[in-house]
């Protein structure tokens, strides 16, 4: 195939909310360029771009996927990406290489949460944004409310450029208000037929097109004067004007499709070659160290890897962008990460499962190549000698997780290896192999996300796996404090053990004084790797325990907090106050102390009125108003606190502190109570006592487990 030089070349993905189009507005796309000679569909399994197994099980896509389109001289490169919120990592990357975004909304449905969601990521990228109103073909669709709405939520730089004539079952034509020009479709939609704008239309089609105007010319001081001089501007003029308030964002183009019909998908690909910025009119990318890095096919390669992803027959096939220079066949590159040198064996243009070889690639497109030895996402290439490192893309936290093992004996190892795959080709699945609950956890943004990492382990990788509940983090405190003592004696022939220990177990907070009735002759404040202090007093006067023993008390009592009487979670928030105790001059050895430590602890510890503690988390749930009602009888149901709500546009906003357990299991629940149309975000806020009743159910669970064991 031709290749393109960084001016004709042009970066967009399409993204918005699950079921707003973006899959076949894509396959429209290709259509109307002659990259595919038949339109597929979603419901066929045969659309370009969701073509993987898992996509036509589940009827959407799971995978972002990058397609091009040649047009007009032009290689439009596509990147279409997942709608679910459990796919947004996807949408991340994507957003990271290209220079403008396409943001479909179903105008049945107008601005939905996860709209709202991606705007927020466009905003962290600074990325120029382009509206289209899908689907105003459908009887639901209400186009002056879905604008009225992204006015309301995206700001007045939302700026109508088309809007449908017969809207609804009988949609077939779009005025556009930059031509000043009707496009009427075929029944089969496809190449539309141009005409003038009806005289019914003509004062509603000019107000907008002086709105429109207007908004290009006060962004420029020169296009104002002009305005000013000749009372209107012409299309070049616009054209100028409206791609340099695209990079700024100061304007954001909404156009009109039905990409089902094939209605109004060339008109927007005219207007993505004719206006949107091309990657040299983009401001210079920003590496770590704040250099500019200019898209310049003359300077010194460089790239930048955003995807990973195994394919049959190829093995890790690697997307990048290339920032810089001029990439070609057996290009040897450097690592910069990993200080690996990788050569590109090949270089591909790739449209979906369709690869096309090419021979070199200029600074500002977007290709892939195979078989890099040890090269991840995020990870930069360049030219031997250079030493230069672009921003990592930055994914989200987590959401839910659950417990992963394999059902036969023996294939740990693979297993393991399978997950290491698919955190490589989806760093927003996080895996962890947790010592303390003994479990290896898969971390991701939502059940569905969860779902799709299971099929693939037992489909892709033939491993046997279940996934069961992840336990909870608890972790054991005390709410009094006790005196205790233990004697360690043991006498089997030769030297024996002996050690004495006499000690206070109190709970810890900051600023408590000494305690009474003792002498602190030294304290040790210990930051426990799993959250909250132990303080550890040496009280001891006269000799009676040598020095040299008090570091084995210590590691025994640390010893036994891995291990608390309640559920066997971790103790945190603990004084230990060691005042007396007894030795012998043979006997005595560190051992005995470690050990007469460790018990004295733990007898104390059971006497304290020892208390469970688990992980809360706060959450923010972002809902449409229809399902507030369900949503906020159900937080208390989760033994949930309510910590505020606050009206945000045509959403509420809620704010709650949940616990971990229900937490894990909420992401379901919320799509099911919403249909899809809620979100929420979390993060960990703090450790607060679990009920008794709860309590005393988990600890009969520890102890019937720890039976069961013997």
């Amino acid at each position: 195939m031709k290749v393109y030089d960084a001016h004709h070349i042009r970066n967009i993905c399409l993204m918005g909310h699950a079921g707003s189009g973006k899959t076949t507005l894509a396959e429209a796309m290709l259509f109307e360029s002659k990259e595919i000679t038949r339109r597929g569909s979603v419901e066929e399994k045969s659309t370009a771009s969701d073509y993987h197994d898992i996509e036509h099980e589940r009827g959407s896509s799971v995978l972002g996927t990058v397609l091009f389109a040649e047009w007009k001289d032009y290689k439009i490169n596509i990147i279409d990406t997942p709608g679910y919120d459990d796919y947004v990592g996807e949408v991340i990357s994507a957003l990271r290489v290209v220079d403008t975004a396409i943001m479909v909304l179903n105008a049945a449905h107008g601005v939905e949460v996860g709209t709202e969601t991606l705007w927020k990521y466009t905003e962290q990228f600074h990325t120029p944004v382009i509206f289209v109103a899908n689907k105003v073909d459908s009887d639901q669709s209400n186009f002056d409310k879905t604008v009225q709405q992204a006015k309301d939520r995206f700001g007045r730089q939302v700026t109508v450029v088309q809007y449908p004539l017969n809207e609804g079952n009988a949609f077939n034509a779009i005025i556009d208000v930059l031509k000043m020009t009707m496009y009427k479709f075929p029944a089969e939609g496809g190449k539309p037929e141009k005409l003038p704008i009806p005289e019914s239309e003509r004062e509603k089609a000019n107000a907008l097109h002086r709105e429109l105007i207007e908004i290009v010319a006060e962004n420029d001081e020169e296009l104002m004067s002009q305005y000013f001089e000749k009372g209107e501007l012409d299309e070049d003029e616009i054209r100028i004007g409206l791609r340099k308030a695209m990079v700024e964002r100061l304007i954001c183009p909404l156009f009109v499709t039905s990409a089902k019909k094939d209605m109004g998908s060339g008109r927007i690909m005219g207007f993505i070659d004719n206006v949107v910025p091309a990657p040299v009119e983009m401001p210079p990318k920003k590496t770590v160290d704040g250099k500019d890095l200019v898209c310049d096919p003359q300077g010194k390669p460089s790239l930048f890897v955003f995807k990973s992803m195994s394919e049959p027959h190829l093995g890790e096939m690697s997307f990048f962008r290339v920032y810089s220079g001029t990439i070609h066949h057996g290009h040897d590159l450097v690592n910069e990460q990993t200080d690996v040198t990788e050569r590109l064996g090949q270089i591909f243009a790739v449209n979906g499962k369709r690869r096309e070889d090419v021979a070199h690639l200029y600074a500002g497109d977007i290709g892939a190549t195979v078989k890099l030895k040890n090269t991840h996402v995020n990870n930069t290439l360049h030219e031997k000698g250079e030493h230069l490192v672009l921003p990592s893309i930055e994914f989200p936290a987590p959401k839910v997780r659950i417990a992963v093992h394999t059902t036969k004996k023996g294939e740990e190892d693979k297993l393991g290896m399978a997950l290491h795959h698919l955190h490589e080709e989806d760093p927003t699945l996080i895996v962890e192999h947790s010592q303390e609950l003994k479990q290896t956890l898969i971390l991701g943004q939502g059940e569905m996300h969860l779902g799709v990492a299971k099929w693939r382990l037992q489909n892709r990788f033939k491993v046997d796996i279940e996934f069961t509940e992840p336990k909870v983090p608890y972790r054991e405190t005390i709410q009094k404090s006790v005196k205790g003592m233990y004697r360690h004696k043991k006498q089997s022939g030769g030297a024996g053990q002996f050690a004495e220990v006499h000690m206070i177990v109190e709970p810890y907070h900051e600023g408590m004084p000494h305690p009474h009735g003792v002498s602190v002759r030294g304290e040790e404040k210990h930051e426990l790797p799993w959250g909250g202090q132990l303080v550890f007093l040496n009280c001891i006067v006269g000799g009676v325990i040598e020095a040299r023993f008090m570091p084995a008390i210590l590691k025994g009592v640390l010893e036994k907090m891995h291990e608390g009487p309640i559920t066997g979670s971790y103790v945190r928030d603990i004084r230990v106050s060691v005042f007396d105790g007894k030795m012998h001059p043979v006997d005595s050895n560190e051992a005995a102390f470690k050990t007469a430590g460790r018990m004295a602890f733990r007898d104390c510890f059971i006497q304290a009125d020892p208390k469970l503690l688990e992980p809360m988390y706060d959450v923010e749930i972002i809902t449409p108003d229809d399902y507030m009602g369900e949503i906020m009888s159900d937080i208390p149901a989760r033994r949930s606190i309510i910590m505020g709500m606050e009206a945000d546009g045509h959403y509420q906003r809620i704010k709650c502190r949940m616990p971990l357990s229900e937490l894990d299991k909420y992401s379901s629940s919320l799509r099911s109570m919403s249909q899809g149309r809620a979100t929420f975000s979390s993060g960990f806020a703090e450790y607060a006592v679990v009920p008794s009743q709860l309590q005393q159910k988990l600890h009969n669970e520890y102890i019937a487990h720890q039976h069961d064991e013997e």
